[in-house]
C-alpha cells in the first residue's frame, strides 16, 4: 500500500451504522478514521428499537448484554378512550425463544444510550470518534479518495482507500455522488421529544386517539431512563411548539387531561415523513450506508436496525477486499442489501397505513430475522438441494457440547471476523487450512455433539454434509463431499487463501 493511502477507510458519520463499521474493521485491524460533524454525540431516542436479527449482530460484536442491561423490553400498549377508560394489548406478537432463535422480541433502548456502547466498544479496540469533523469536498481516483475536512485545527485533506457515507438522510456524502433519492413524502409531519413528565405512570405506553392521525399522541417510557418519548402528528402548516409549555397545551387538548405535566425537554424534532432509497449504494471507492442509502417513516421500528445491518454486511468485505480479495466483492454490498432496504420502505409505509386507520399490528415480519440473500452472487447453489435452510439465509443457531463436557452454542463458533465451515458427521476434512477459516466437525467422535439434534434439524442436514458461514451470520454453501471442489474458485472470490497466503 503507496504511503499516500495509509488510511483503508475514512467514514463519514458516527451515528448506529457508522458505529458499527468502525467496530467490525477495528476487530480486523483495518485502519480507519470515524468524524462525525456535530461537536458532540447524538442525544435523541429517535431509534429506540432493537430488533432480533440486530440483537444477533450485536452479540457478535461483544455488546448484547450491555445493551440488554442498558435498556428493558417494550410495555403494553394500553390505548385509551374518549370516555377515559382503555384496553391493553401486546405491541407485538410474542413467541418463545427457541434453538435455533435465541432473540425473539425486540429490545427498548434509546438511540444515545446504544450508540454510548457502541463508542465504548470502539474505544475497546483503541479507537474513538473524531466529532466536531466536517466533510467539505471529495475527489476519488482510481487508487483511493482525497477528502477535505474542517476541524478545530482547521481545513486538512485526508487520503483514504475508501470513502463511506454514513451521514444520514441529508447525506453530503450522496448528493457530492449526485447520486439520486427517489421517493415520497408521505403527507405526514410529526414531532418527537424525550421529556421528564409527571401524570401518567411508567407501566405501559400511553396512546391517546388511535386511527385519528391528526390527534394522536404516543408517551411512552424509554427504558433505562427516567424519560418518556412523546410522538404525535403535527399540523401541515407552521412550526410545532416543542418547548415544554407547547408540548403539555398539545397533550391537554388532545386528550383532555390537565394531569400531563411535562417538566423538561431532554431532547425534541420535528419532521417530514419520507420513504426514498438511493439508486445506486456505490460509486467507485465511495459506497452510503444507513440513511444516507434509505429513509422511511418510523412504523415498524426498521431504520436503525436495516442501517446497523447495512454496515455489518460491508465491514468483513471491506476488510476483504484491502487486503486481496477481488474489488468486485463490494458490489455484491448493494445488490444484498439495496433490496432489504426496498422492502423495508414498503413495510414501513404499509404500517404507517394501517396506523392511520388504527389497525397496526406488529408480526413476525419485522423482526428482520427472515432477511436473507439467495440471489447473491455470493450465495453458491444448493446443487439441487432442498431444505429448510439453503445458501443465502440466515444461520440458525443451536446449542451444541464441546468433547471435553462444557456447553457451546453455534453462534460461539460464528462470533468474531472469521468464516465458519461445519461438516455434520463428517470423517474427512473437505479443504486445507486457511487464513480466516475456522472448521469443525459436529457429530459422534467429534469435537462437538449435537444436544437434542438442533443443528441437524435446523440445517436439514445429512451425514457429510458441510456448512460454509459467511462473517456475518448467512450461509454461503451447503455442500456434499463430492461438491467441495465448487468452493475453491469460491474462496479466491472472498479473499480466503491458503495458511500460506496463497489461493489453493
Amino acid at each position: 500500500m503507496e504511503d499516500e493511502y495509509t488510511l483503508a477507510v475514512l467514514i463519514c458519520g458516527a451515528g448506529a451504522a457508522g458505529l458499527t463499521l468502525a467496530i467490525d474493521l477495528a476487530r480486523r485491524g483495518v485502519p480507519f478514521r470515524l468524524i462525525e460533524k456535530m461537536e458532540q454525540p447524538f442525544s435523541g431516542s429517535r431509534g429506540k428499537g432493537i430488533l432480533p436479527r440486530t440483537q444477533e449482530v450485536l452479540e457478535d460484536l461483544g455488546i448484547i448484554d450491555r445493551v440488554v442491561a442498558a435498556g428493558g423490553t417494550y410495555p403494553r400498549l394500553r390505548e385509551y378512550r374518549s370516555d377515559g377508560t382503555y384496553v391493553e394489548r401486546g405491541m407485538a406478537e410474542r413467541d418463545d425463544p427457541t434453538p435455533a432463535e435465541p432473540y425473539h422480541i425486540a429490545l427498548m433502548i434509546p438511540q444515545f444510550l446504544t450508540e454510548r456502547l457502541m463508542r465504548e466498544r470502539l474505544a475497546e479496540f483503541g479507537h474513538r470518534v473524531e466529532f466536531g469533523y466536517e466533510l467539505v469536498g471529495f475527489v476519488q481516483s482510481e487508487d483511493g479518495v482525497a477528502a477535505r475536512l474542517v476541524g478545530p485545527a482547521g481545513e486538512e485533506v485526508v487520503h483514504s482507500r475508501y470513502l463511506i457515507g454514513a451521514d444520514g438522510g441529508r447525506s453530503f456524502v450522496r448528493g457530492a455522488l449526485d447520486v439520486d433519492f427517489p421517493g415520497k413524502t408521505l403527507g405526514v409531519r410529526a414531532m418527537v421529544a424525550d421529556v421528564a413528565l409527571a401524570g401518567l405512570d411508567r407501566e405501559a405506553w400511553h396512546q391517546f386517539n388511535d386511527g385519528n392521525m391528526e390527534r394522536m399522541v404516543s408517551i411512552c417510557p424509554l427504558a433505562g431512563t427516567d424519560l418518556f418519548q412523546i410522538q404525535a402528528v403535527t399540523p401541515p402548516e407552521g412550526e410545532a411548539d416543542l418547548s415544554a409549555d407547547g408540548i403539555e397545551q398539545m397533550i391537554a387538548e388532545r386528550t383532555a387531561r390537565n394531569d400531563v405535566k411535562i417538566q423538561s425537554v431532554a431532547w425534541a424534532s420535528a419532521y417530514s415523513m419520507n420513504a426514498r432509497l438511493a439508486d445506486r449504494y456505490r460509486i467507485g471507492r465511495v459506497l452510503l450506508v444507513g440513511d444516507a442509502a434509505h429513509i422511511h417513516p418510523p412504523t415498524g421500528g426498521q431504520g436503525l436496525n436495516t442501517s446497523v445491518q447495512d454496515a455489518y454486511n460491508l465491514g468483513w468485505k471491506l476488510a476483504a477486499v484491502l487486503r486481496g480479495a477481488p474489488d468486485r466483492l463490494l458490489d455484491s454490498y448493494e445488490s444484498e442489501r439495496r433490496p432489504v432496504a426496498e422492502a423495508m420502505l414498503g413495510l414501513a409505509t404499509g404500517l404507517l397505513a394501517a396506523a392511520k386507520r388504527g389497525e397496526m399490528r406488529r408480526g413476525r415480519e419485522v423482526r428482520q430475522l427472515d432477511i436473507g440473500y439467495p440471489g447473491s452472487p455470493l450465495a453458491l447453489d444448493s446443487f439441487g438441494r432442498m431444505g429448510a435452510v439453503l445458501a443465502g439465509d440466515r444461520a440458525p443457531d443451536a446449542p451444541l457440547r464441546g468433547a471435553a463436557g462444557c456447553s457451546r452454542r453455534l453462534f460461539d463458533l460464528f462470533t468474531g471476523s472469521h468464516w465458519t465451515l461445519i461438516g455434520f458427521e463428517a470423517v474427512r476434512d473437505i479443504t486445507g487450512g486457511r487464513n480466516g477459516l475456522h472448521i469443525h466437525r459436529v457429530g459422534a467422535g467429534c469435537e462437538l455433539q449435537d444436544l437434542g439434534g438442533h443443528f441437524r434439524d435446523a440445517y436439514e442436514l445429512v451425514s457429510s454434509e458441510w456448512v460454509l458461514v459467511r462473517p456475518d451470520g448467512y450461509v454461503a454453501a451447503i455442500v456434499t463431499p463430492d461438491e467441495a471442489s465448487a468452493l475453491e474458485t469460491f474462496f479466491a472470490e472472498v479473499g480466503l487463501t491458503g495458511a500460506d497466503g496463497l489461493p489453493h
